[in-house]
Parts: structure tokens; sequence; C-alpha cells
């Protein structure tokens, strides 16, 4: 199922809100119309009426006196015009033109007797197409703010080539109307730039609010810091948000908390465990040789006694000192390093051992850079790889073999120094596998499962990492580190 965030649902709502606006604002536009055309429709019929009025009042006066004196052609088309007002018009001769005019209704300051210039050339045309064709004719002539509104009529009668005009105007761009359509056009508009300025900065607040959330969310933060302290929006909402988060936070905080301290209460209960078994077996050789040699009496089996209490002294303070180097936390003093004469020294301080076992050891360091040097804690990792030398060798049957390497790799446009140390050994065994970096995990009898342990700590201190390489045909263990701190 697609999900729409928010912003595209409210992009949707102006869309709707728009075209809603534009359908509204064509729904007036048709009524406006329409009323247009009802104005003019009746405008039309009032000006036909007009006409006819003319046609009636003439024919009545012919009928009284038989012939009707030019002079009183205007009283006529007053009398006719007299009711209808907005009205004009005349009498129309298609031989001498307009004999008569009028416009009883004009609202100026005195009354109108001239024939309207702009028009007469329309007067005398429309005229003259009545009397050609023997019947009235209209015409209805629209410009930007009225309709001119002209119709002509065949006068019967004692003198030939007369007609009857009537004239009036419908105002279609003026008026009340006009005003409450323009009214009603502009609050629309003003609605939808409206919402669309409000609905455009709710967006951009919007958008803002979760960019800001989301940036604190991303951000880079302490260990151990789960979720960030978010700082409120001022939007209502988003605070409910975050309030809620920020409590959340708190929660995660307290529970990681407990759980630190349980699982260091744990892993306390495991080491003090491994040291007592640790101690508790060379106690219990000391005092078992003890005993023997105090009911002997044989001097030279209390020599023996002694020599081997002293022996299990000697691995107790082994593992005391082991323990010492794993828990005590020591600043790192990193300086640039030459690995490989670094490399040598390690070799060379467990030379008689290699000898007394029967096994070679090897160094490859020639691709390393001689102007460049990572920056290490010398002293730290000359510990660390004396470790895993140690272990190698001590797994390593006789006639085998050593390896210490170290070369520069670009991890993620990253550089960093990769130490290796592997043997030609057995290998791990498939039980200690998981815990094979943990205190006291070892596949010796004699060891303590210390040394890796201490490997890791220093790989952590420098934000490097150890590992079994996996993938290697030896037992191989990679000392991952910066080349330089970040």
């Amino acid at each position: 199922m697609t999900a729409y965030s928010l912003r595209a649902r409210l992009l949707a709502l102006w869309i709707l809100l728009l075209a809603s606006a534009i359908a509204t604002a064509y729904l007036m536009f048709g009524v406006y119309a329409q009323s247009t055309g009802v104005q003019v429709a009746r405008a039309d019929i009032t000006v036909g009426r007009a006409c006819r009025e003319i046609i009636d009042r003439y024919a009545a006066r012919v009928g009284l006196r038989g012939d009707v004196a030019e002079s009183d052609l205007a009283g006529v088309v007053e009398a006719a015009l007299a009711g209808t007002p907005g009205i004009e018009g005349g009498i129309w001769s298609a031989q001498d033109g307009s004999i008569a005019y009028a416009y009883p209704t004009y609202e100026g300051t005195g009354p109108k007797t001239d024939l309207p210039v702009a028009e007469r050339d329309t007067i005398a045309t429309v005229n003259a197409q009545a009397l050609r064709v023997g019947h009235a004719v209209s015409l209805n002539r629209p410009s930007r703010t009225q309709v001119l509104l002209l119709q002509a009529c065949p006068l019967r009668g004692p003198e030939p080539g007369l007609t009857a005009w009537a004239m009036g105007r419908a105002h279609v761009n003026d008026g009340p109307t006009y005003t409450r359509f323009l009214a009603g056009l502009g609050f629309l508009t003003a609605t939808v730039l409206g919402s669309a300025a409000f609905l455009g900065w709710f967006l951009y607040g919007f958008s803002d609010r979760i960019a800001r959330l989301e940036a604190a969310l991303s951000a880079a933060r302490p260990d151990g810091e789960d979720l960030p302290r978010l700082e409120h929006t001022g939007e209502r909402e988003f605070d409910r948000l975050v309030e809620a988060l920020n409590a959340a936070g708190g929660r995660l905080r307290e529970a990681r908390g407990r759980v630190v301290a349980a699982e260091r209460l744990a892993a306390v209960g495991r080491l003090a465990a491994s040291i007592a078994h640790e101690i508790r077996n060379p106690i219990a050789a000391m005092r078992l040789k003890a005993e023997n040699a105090l009911v002997s009496g044989d001097p030279d089996r209390a020599t023996s006694a002694l020599r081997t209490v002293l022996g299990q002294i000697a691995r107790v303070d082994t593992l005391l000192r082991d323990l010492l180097n794993l828990t005590q936390v020591r600043p790192l003093n990193r300086a640039p390093t030459a690995v490989a004469p670094l490399l040598v020294e390690c070799a060379g301080l467990h030379e008689d051992l290699a000898t007394a076992r029967a096994v070679r050891i090897g160094i490859a360091a020639a691709g390393l850079p001689e102007a460049d040097h990572p920056h290490i804690d010398r002293a730290q990792i000359a510990r660390a790889l004396d470790n895993l030398l140690l272990n190698a060798l001590q797994n390593t049957p006789p006639g085998g073999r050593v390896d210490l390497g170290a070369e520069r790799a670009a991890v993620d446009g990253a550089l960093r120094l990769r130490l290796r140390v592997s043997d030609t050994g057995p290998g791990i065994d498939p039980t200690i596998r998981d815990t094979l970096f943990e205190p006291f995990a070892t596949g010796r009898a004699d060891g303590t499962g210390l040394g890796l342990a201490i490997v890791r700590e220093i790989a952590l201190a420098h934000r490097g990492e150890v590992r079994l390489d996996e993938n290697a045909s030896e037992t191989t263990f990679l000392l991952d580190l910066p080349w330089q701190p970040s």
C-alpha cells in the first residue's frame, strides 16, 4: 500500500481548492452572462414595443386627420416614447432623412432634440433596410460596457418612404449586477490566493520543523546516548511529539543504565568466578605439595615442594599482572612509528622460544612507505604483537612457521594499518571461537586466556579492531588500526 506524505496530501487539497474555485468562477461568469442576456432581451423587447407604439400613434393621427404635418411628427414620437425610460426614437424619411426625433426620458439638464451623431449612419442603414424588406428590422451592436439596440419599422400612410425607429442601450458591464459579479470574483480570487499563501506558509514551516527534528535525530551522538534531547519547535502538535520522544529517550537511557549495570555485575561475577578458579588450582597444588613434604620428612622432597610452590606463585603472579594490564586504562602516546623495525624487534624478543620449539619466524613489511609512518602508541602495539606472537609460537608444532606482516590499506577512503600474525598450527578450538577475545577464554591448559583480551583493549583504544581472519588458509589474526587518528 502506497503511503502518501502530509505535504502531498496538503498539495492535493490545495489543487482541489483551486479546481473548485475555477469551477465556481466559471459558474459565476455563466450566471452573470445569463443575467446580462436576459437584460439585453428585455431591452430588445422594450425597443420593439416602443417602435410599434410610434407606428400606432402615427396611424391614429393619420386616421383622425388624413394627413400629418411634419411639425406634428415630433409630438407623435414624444407621446409614444414618454412611457419607456431610456428609449429614444423618431421618424425617418428615405428622401429627407430624420424628420422627427424625441427622447422624452433623457436625464440631462434639458430636453434632447438632436439626433445622436455617433449612431446616425447606423440609424440610416437600419431604416433603409426596413423600408426595403417591408417589415421590422432589429440591430444589436455590443461594446465593452453596453449593447446598442435599434429597431426600425415601416410606416403605412399617405406619405411614402417613411419608417419609425427606436433605440435603447443595455448596460452589460456596469451597474449593480456587474458590481456584484466583480465583488464575488474578487472575493473568490482573494480566498484562493489567501489559502495558497497559508498552505505555502504552513508547508514551509512544517518542512522546516521536520527537517530540524530529522537533523537532531540523525546527528552524531556520544557513545551510549540513544536519543538526543529535542528542542521545542513552537508548534503544539510537534511539541507533543517532541515531549513524547524526550520522555522515551529518558526511559531508554534509564533502561540502558540498568542493563549496563546488570551486565557489569554479571561480568564482575564471571570475572571473579574465573579468577577464583584460576587461583584455586595453584593454591591446591601448593597445599598438596606442602602437606606431602611435611608428612614425609624428606629434605629433598621439601626442596622439590618449595620449587613447586614458587612455580605456582609465579603462575598466580603472571595471572594478576595480566589482569592489571587488562583493567588499567593507560592514555595513548601516539607518534609516527616505523613499523618494520618494530616487527623485527618483536620477533627478536621471541627468537629463543622459536629456536627452542624449532619454529621459524618470518617478517613481511616491504610494502610500507618509507617517508610516511602511522601514528600509534609504539609500546602498546608492541605489547599486543608480543601477545599474538607468543600465542602463535605456543600453538605451532616443531618445524612450523610464524609470520609477522604489515601493510597500508585504503578502506572507504581512509588509510589503515593492518598488522598480521599467522601460524601453521592446528587452528582455533571451535568451542572458544565465539568467546575468543573474552577474558579466560583459552584452549591451552597452561594459558590464562587474557592475552587476546589485552590485544582487543589495545585495538579499541586506538579506535581499531582485532579479528580472526576466517578466509585465511592459516590461523591468522589481523590487527586493523587507523593510519592517523581522526
